[in-house]
This record gives C-alpha cells, structure tokens and sequence, in this order.
C-alpha cells in the first residue's frame, strides 16, 4: 500500500554515506567514528520504523515490495522485500553492526578506509537478507566477501594474511557454486529467465536435476554457516580478525549462511530438501559433539569461542532438517539468538586482550581481581552461550529438541539417536565455556607487566555488553517476541512439504 522504498534506502543509505568518509581529513579519527556509528543508527531506526508502521505481522506474503527493472536486456530486476523470515536477521544485522563500530574505537590506523568497510558490509548483509531476486541475492553475497577480506588482511593479527587468503579461497570457491545454481534455476524451462524468487518457488523441477541444484546451494551455503567438513576456515579467520570485524562474522555473516538454507534450499527445492533432510540432521548432530569437544583442546581464546560458535550452527541445522514447525521457529530463534551471543564473547574476548595482549589460555590467569566487571559480564554470557534457563540460547536449543521430537518425517529410533547425540553435545557446552572461564579469571597467576595494564572495562566498553545482554536476556524471558514475527512465514513454508 506504501510506494515509499524503504529497504532501498535502507541498503543503500549505508555504502553511498559511508564514501563520504574519503572526503574528510585524514587525522579526524573521532568525527569519522561518530559520523560512522551516525550512520548506522540511523539506519537502524529507519528500518525499525518502516518495521513497525509499514509491516504487518499476521500477513505471510512479502511486504515492503520494490520491483524496479534495472537491467533491461536480460530482465534483471532491483527486487526488494522483506517477510517474516528475514525481519529477525535484518534487525540483528542494524544491531550488531552499531556496537561493532562502537566497539572499533581502538582502530586508528587507516581508520576511514576501516569505517568506510564497516559500512559496505552493513549494505551488503541487509541487502542479501531482503531481497528477492535469486540474482541480486547473489550480488549482494558478494558484496559480503570483499570487505571482510580487507578487513581481515589489514588490521588482523599475527597471521592475517594466512588467514584472509583462505577465507577467500573457501567463500569465493564456494559462491561459484552458488552462482551455478541460480543460473540454473533462473534459466530452467523458459526462454528469458526468470530471476524472481515468488515464480521460481512455485515452479517444479525434474527431481535429477532438483538434487544438483540443492547440492549445489549446499555447498555454497554449507561453507557460509560452517557445516563440517567445510568449517575450517573459521577458527583461522576468527582467530586472526580484529573483534568488531569478529563480531560482524560471527553474529551476521554466518546466519547468512542459515538463511541461505531456509530461503532457497527450503523455500524453492522442497522435494530434494526432504531426501537430503535425514543426512544433514546427521551431520548436524556430529556437528554439534565434533565442534564441541574440539573447542576443549584450542587455547588461543578466540578459536575456542570460533569452535563453540560452529557447535551452535549445528542446532540451526537439525532445527531446518526438522521439517517441523517447532523445529524450523527454534531454528530461526537460534539464528537471533545466536547472533548476539557470539558476537557479545567475541567482543569480550577483544577487550580483554587490549588490557593483557594475550591470546592463549595457558598464559592468562587470575583477571577477575583486577577486572571485576568484565569478569562479570563474560560470566554471564557465558552461561548464554551454555544454554541457561531464562537466557535466550536455551530457549531456541530446547524448541529444536522439540522440534526434531515432534517431527512426523522420522522414524521413533532415528529420533531418540538424535536427541541422545544432541544431548551429549548440550553436556560437552558447558564444560569448555567453564573452564575457559577458569583458565581466564580464576587462579592466582598475577602477571610480571606493570599494573597500569590493569584499568577495568570503560564505559563505552559496559555500554555495548550490556545492550547485547538485554536482548539475550530479554529473548529468553519472552520468546514469543521472535516467534510471532516467523510463526507465519514457517507454516507457509512448510505447507510446501505436507
């Protein structure tokens, strides 16, 4: 009913504001961060009010719809909107993406080109959470890639260039994949193709070819939100990265990979997405124990946060396997979930190496004396991570197993297997998030350094853990807020399967 175009904007305003900043002189660090964090807030209220007072909850269709014909010799479309499936993710993304910035204030070197990357990605991910053209989908994933790589091979740590130049390698080897399969989709059975993403999921394909198709979506979304064997990346990348640009990997851009999976291997493949169905399940729950007991042996801090975050992935998955209603809304809350919590222990873990600019586990010791409050709040969403009652991550862990439990596709053995392997994993969470909790703040090892070091977490600092608390918490006392935006879109989804 509204022909204002917001989502345009709203991935727009970012990257075209943010080439501004190459304008400014080049010693102006503090008016290029505020002018930054300006912008993302901005964008984050432009969205939230378009959200409030443009959406409505109850309708499952897309919302918000922009269809303006960019490229007229091949029939190629700006395609925007949104539905319930991607409100969560979009919101997260603006969230996320303004306490990273401010997160970034120790950034100083080539800090406009910093802040401009920022600012490239925040369009990048809102614009591939919303939009509905397979092909502008794609775009939009690439978009993702190149900042990131900058990001990574500039201000990363000792091995960064190691670790961008496999990031890469994997993302940009598996979007070819991605890039095959919408091709695929877009030029099957019709003489000009057809990109849109409502006529390809209303079309059916040879079930042969349905299956190279998803295989081929797999790939591509599999390394995104790592599945194993495809997660290797990750630890490296998270391990050398900046925090800011950590918590944009680990809170944004590995849901991408999650929405990925709902939205075109679901949504437009239902046929091959019930054979592959049982398998990922599978995978998902060794996914789950794999990462998990591999998180125990790492001591740099950061890998073992980046394995933890994968072992998290793995309940995304079976809840999207699930092919249930419970299982795919746990899912979906996960991917909300999730995406503060990782981000919140990856920003935790860069603070506390600008205090002691350690790394590794077995050298630290004893910082809860000196740095109460950030022993505080690491212990807090720590116990999130571990899937607490009254936090956000237990709620969406235990909807999957209802989820999976409830499922009408498998058989009762095949279910009892799965919740027992999920449940070990639910038993090997909280014994590597405690003892890095031990290893870190406990124990009486004080170190040599002068004790100027030691100042505890600024305001800034508090501000940024304690707005990605409220949501965590928040989430986990009423869960009905992420529900009701998804309950819609979910059934509409799996009304494809029945």
């Amino acid at each position: 009913t509204n022909f204002f175009p917001w989502l345009t904007i709203v991935v727009v305003f970012p990257i075209s504001a943010g080439s501004l900043i190459f304008l400014f002189p080049h010693r102006g660090n503090k008016v290029i961060r505020w002018y930054t964090i300006l912008i993302c807030l901005m964008n984050l209220l432009i969205t939230t009010y378009a959200f409030c007072y443009h959406f409505q909850l109850d309708d499952p269709l897309i919302q918000l719809t922009e269809n303006y014909k960019w490229i007229q010799f091949f029939d190629f479309y700006w395609r925007f909107g949104i539905d319930g499936l991607s409100i969560g993710p979009i919101l997260l993304t603006g969230f996320i993406t303004t306490l990273a910035t401010l997160a970034a204030q120790p950034v100083t070197r080539e800090s406009r080109l910093f802040h401009f990357l920022m600012l490239a990605m925040y369009s990048g991910q809102i614009g591939s959470f919303s939009s509905q053209d397979i092909l502008l989908f794609f775009i939009m994933w690439e978009l993702e890639l190149i900042p990131v790589y900058l990001l990574l091979s500039m201000w990363g740590g000792k091995k960064r260039l190691y670790s961008a130049t496999k990031f890469i390698l994997y993302t940009a080897g598996s979007s070819i994949f991605l890039l095959m399969g919408v091709l695929g989709i877009g030029l099957y059975g019709s003489n000009e193709p057809t990109l849109n993403f409502e006529t390809s999921a209303n079309q059916s394909y040879p079930v042969a070819l349905e299956i190279i198709f998803y295989i081929g979506f797999l790939i591509a979304f599999a390394v995104k939100s790592p599945i194993i064997p495809l997660h290797t990346w990750l630890p490296d990348t998270h391990g050398e990265a900046h925090y800011s640009t950590c918590m944009l990997l680990a809170g944004i851009l590995l849901k991408m990979g999650a929405y990925g999976l709902v939205r075109i291997n679901m949504e437009l493949l239902p046929h091959a997405h019930s054979l592959f169905s049982p398998w990922l399940i599978l995978l998902g729950a060794i996914q789950i124990i794999y990462a998990a007991s591999t998180s125990l042996g790492q001591r740099n801090l950061k890998k073992r946060i980046a394995y933890s975050s994968v072992s998290h992935m793995g309940f995304i998955i079976i809840g999207i396997c699930s092919i249930s209603d419970m299982g795919l809304n746990g899912a979906i809350l996960q991917i909300i979930s999730h995406g503060f919590i990782g981000a919140a222990l990856f920003f935790l873990a860069g603070t506390s190496y600008d205090r002691i600019r350690l790394y590794y586990l077995d050298e630290m010791g004893g910082m809860a004396i000196p740095m109460p409050k950030i022993f505080t709040v690491f212990s807090i969403l720590s116990m999130a991570s571990l899937a607490l009652p009254g936090m956000s991550g237990f709620v969406a862990e235990l909807i999957v197993f209802f989820g999976i439990i409830t499922s009408q596709k498998y058989l009762l053995m095949t279910k009892i297997l799965i919740t027992f392997v999920m449940a070990i994993g639910m038993i090997l969470t909280p014994i590597y998030s405690l003892s890095m909790l031990r290893q870190m703040f406990y124990g009486y090892k004080f170190f040599n350094k002068p004790n100027s070091f030691f100042f505890d977490s600024g305001p800034r600092e508090l501000f940024i853990s304690i707005s990605i608390l409220i949501p965590v918490i928040g989430i986990g006392i009423y869960p009905d807020f992420i529900f009701s935006l998804s309950v819609d879109k979910v059934e509409a989804i799996l009304s494809n399967f029945l």
